[in-house]
Formats: C-alpha cells, structure tokens, sequence
C-alpha cells in the first residue's frame, strides 16, 4: 500500500501545486524525503520570505501555492507574511510539522499549538485526527483557499503520519465562482442607467477575478471616471487610461470630497472604505449614492453605507456591460499628465519614480513597498496591464522582496521591479539570496531616505512633536549586502547615472540591487 507521503504528492501534482516554498526542519523531513523529480523546492533562509514569496508566486499564476514551515517557531516567524496573505486574499496551502502523534501528549521539543497560531488569519485551520486523513485534508484545503473569498489555509502535519498507510485520493473539480443575484444585478443596473455624473472605484476583486480588460468596457459604457480604491495591493484598472483619475487617500474626510462630484459611485471589488488614521468627516458627501460589489459577505455587511451586492466581481462587470444602456453622455477629458520632476542633488523621490517611469518596459510587475514614497510612485507609474502592481495590503514591512521573488518565478519572461524604501528592505533582504540560488532576475529599487520617513509624516499629521526616537536608520551598506547573497549592486547618488543604471539593472538577466540616495524631505500625509 502507498504511504500518506506518496499518496499526498500524488495529489499535490494533480492540483499542480508541485512548487513547495518552504525552510525545513526536523519536523518536516519526512514530508521532504524521496522528493519527486519533477517538484521545484524552492529555499528560503527564514519563513516570512518563504510565505512572501508563496505568496507573490501564487498572485502571479492565479492559483494557490504549497507552503511547508517548520512547526512553532517557523509558523511563528511566518504570521507576519500570513497577515499580509489573508488582507491581500492570496490562496496559499500552508502547511508545518507537528511532533510524532506517538509521544506528543508529553509536550516533547517542538510541540506546539499550531492550529490556535494560525488560526486568526487563515480561512481553515486544522490538524487531521488520523494519518490517512491527510491527503483529504490538504484537498480541502487548496479548495477553501481557492473558494472566493481567497484566502491562506493551514494544516498541521504530525511528522510519523507521511510514513503511514494511504488508500489513493484523487483530486476532485470543485466551481469557485459563484454569481450575483439576478434581480439585484438588475435593480443595480437601474441605478447606473440613471445616474449623470458616475464613477467607478476599481478595488483588487476586479483583478483578482480576471476582469481588468472588462472594467474598462464597463466604464466607457457608462463614461464613467474611474479612482483605485485606497490602498489597493492590485490594479484593476489601466491607470494610462484617459478616464482612470487616480488614488483615493486613506483619510475618510478627504476620501468622500474625492467623491463629491458624483452622484453615483460604484464600488467593484473593494471595501467601502479603507481608512487610516481616523479623520472625521462623512463616508460620502450627500448627493452620493454608492453601490458595491463584492466577493465576500463579510466585507459586504461592515460596509458603512451604500446597497451591496455579492458575487463573483468579474461575472457582476460583465453582466452589468451587458445590462446597462447606451448613453450619449460625452466622456470626460482626460487629465494632464503631470509635469516631469527637475533632476536634484539630491534626487527627490518624485524624480526618481519619473526616470523609472520612463524606462520600464510597458508589461513590467511593480511590487511596491515604498511607504512614504507611494504617492510619487502612484503619480509617475501607471501599470497599463494585468498583474502591472503588487502591494501588501495589511500595512506590514517585509513583504514585497520575496514576493517580488515569487512574482518572477511565476511569470519569468515579464519584467518584475521592486520598489522599496531602506526602513523596509531591511525585514527580508535574505529573499536576495533565493532570487540568486534560483536565477530569478529581479530588480530592487531601494528608495533611501535613511529613515522610516513614513512615521516622521504621520508623526507631523497627528500633531507629536520630534522627540520621537527610532525614526532613523542610518549606515547601513545594501550594495554590500546584496552581493553578500549573490546578488549584484550598486549605489546610485547622481540624478544624471540614474537611467543608465535602471536600464543596466533590468537588462541584467539577475538580481541587481540599486541603492538610491534620495532627499530625506517627510513627505506631507493626509493632504
């Protein structure tokens, strides 16, 4: 008979989930012996990178990505990537052995309580009450994680259960999509025929769902602006659009006077709304009427105001194009692009994101971990195509390096460029060292302001004073450190090399690291 182990690969192949990130241990050994030829183990140095990487890995094919961690501590030093993980709806199995079942009630050395760890930010959490259970275990798991909303799963392995007997286990096709309402989709297409001054605010659902291309055929139907909700970590829009206006803020009192000139404004894919800090003002401006549309129940029942329709967002966009009338309303004009930055000494963040604007091919992946420069960035770059920007939507540092390194690994003839500040890059700059083990060419942009100069606005918006310490990092050599993991580098300070330097680093076919020496102005938040 088939051991768990082999009925288990058996499966992951079948769900073609045959890409394992992961950084064993003890407890996972067994899971990783006679690994089949035709898996790729990919090696993180600590297990948040290993998570971020799963993570951008699984944005990147649309699918979900096996994850195997090292039991407590390995979880542990995961949940960070797994917050991330569950805010950014990425399926990812997640997986981590657990002590031998045999002497596990005497607490041994790595016992642990991974179930309750992981529990708060995954959809599932479970521990298979016997050995031949795992392989059923794991399929549900990868079709919770799948189900929308997605979202990560975890599974808590005992280490003596891969050596045990399995009865074969086949995959089963499992729709994970479901429709809107009909009569709702309805009475909503009533409101958009009737609206005159309409808008559309494109959330990370319209991406997630494959439906980019078809937001944009929904808004020139209805001539409608469009904004990108606040803080979205996907695009879902092509914001070189002449009807794309731009980010909404984060601040409730600016958000809803973004939204002041309309008096329909349909939110696809997104929470209504995402906030930080608290600003007091109304959700939107009387005369607004907002109606959105959304994977997740949850997400649809703490919206603050509005009539909320669930469903698969892609399916509602469509059949709402479909739905809706002609209209001979005239399109807006479509904005101004901004004024190119002037080169300084030294560059300001502004010039920095024009020069990478210029330079980067159009089918290019941002991942962005800018922080305070993620205004600049937004105003500068402008992702034309699916998949064209990452972020991490919980509002946590480490993110975006690995997965950046995942994003190639999942989409290795597209460009993929990190742009990241020095206060972040620091949380997972040991991703370098797998993007150079696996030739994943990945171009990281440090953005160095030598500071959390993201903290220094916000301690100015919310009226501290400067006495706040541990604002500044300073002295720390990341040329150095990213050839320390094979990595290539080089510190650019003089606005006139920065183009030669970008272009040198995309078209080094490895990762390359740019250390770019910024102004360390505090950027102006809340404005």
């Amino acid at each position: 008979m088939a051991t768990v182990r082999e009925v288990t690969h058996d499966l992951l192949r079948d769900l073609g989930m045959t890409t394992v990130f992961g950084n064993p241990g003890s407890t996972e050994l067994p899971f990783l012996q006679d690994f089949p030829e035709d898996f790729r183990y990919v090696l993180a140095l600590q297990e948040a990178s290993a998570l971020g990487m799963a993570d951008g890995y699984a944005q990147g094919t649309g699918s979900a990505a096996f994850v195997n961690l090292h039991t407590g501590p390995g979880l542990g030093n995961a949940m960070g990537a797994m917050v991330t993980a569950w805010h950014n709806r990425t399926p990812l199995v997640v997986t981590a052995g657990q002590q031998d079942r045999r002497h596990i009630a005497l607490e041994p050395l790595l016992t642990g309580d991974l179930v309750d760890l992981a529990k708060p930010y995954v959809k599932r959490s479970h521990e298979p009450y016997r050995a031949e259970d795992v392989p059923r275990e794991i399929h549900r798991a990868y079709h919770t994680a799948m189900q929308n909303p997605r979202g990560p799963v975890f599974v808590s392995i005992p280490m003596n259960d891969w050596d045990s007997d399995a009865e074969p286990f086949a995959a089963r096709e499992i729709s994970h999509r479901s429709a809107p309402d009909p009569e709702a989709l309805g009475r909503v297409a009533q409101v958009l025929a009737g609206a005159q001054r309409p808008a559309i605010v494109a959330g990370p659902g319209v991406a997630r769902a494959g439906a980019f291309y078809d937001a944009v055929a929904l808004a020139e139907k209805m001539r409608a602006e469009v904004w990108a909700a606040p803080n979205s970590p996907l695009a879902g829009f092509p914001e070189d659009h002449p009807l794309f206006r731009g980010h909404l803020v984060l601040a409730q009192k600016g958000l809803a006077e973004q939204l002041s000139p309309y008096d329909v404004v349909l939110v696809l894919g997104a929470q209504v709304f995402q906030y930080y800090p608290y600003v007091p003002g109304p959700v939107v401006e009387e005369g607004t009427r907002l109606v959105q549309v959304t994977e997740d129940p949850e997400e649809a029942n703490r919206a603050a105001t509005g009539t909320s329709l669930i469903g698969d967002v892609g399916v509602a966009i469509r059949q709402l194009t479909g739905l809706l009338p002609e209209t001979d309303r005239q399109a807006p004009p479509a904005p101004e692009p901004p004024p190119a930055p002037e080169a300084s000494s030294p560059m300001s963040v502004g010039y920095v994101m024009h020069v990478l604007s210029e330079v980067l091919p159009e089918d290019a992946m941002v991942a962005d971990e800018s922080a305070s420069s993620k205004a600049k960035l937004h105003r500068y770059i402008r992702p034309s195509r699916p998949g064209g920007y990452l972020t991490s939507a919980a509002g946590g540092l480490g993110y975006c390096l690995p997965a950046a390194v995942g994003l190639k690994l999942a989409q290795p003839e597209r460009p993929v460029v990190c742009v990241i500040g020095d206060g972040s890059v620091s949380y997972s700059i040991q991703a370098l060292w797998s993007a150079a083990r696996y030739g994943v060419g990945v171009v990281v942009v440090v953005v160095n302001n030598r500071g959390y100069s993201i903290l220094k606005g916000f301690r100015n918006a919310i009226g501290i004073d400067d006495t706040v310490p541990g604002l500044d990092v300073p002295g720390i050599d990341f040329v150095h450190l990213a050839e320390g993991f094979g990595a290539s580098g080089e510190r650019v300070e003089e606005a006139e090399i920065l183009g030669e330097a970008l272009t040198r680093a995309l078209a080094a076919g490895r990762p390359y690291l740019l250390d770019v020496i910024v102004d360390p102005a505090v950027p102006k938040l809340l404005s």
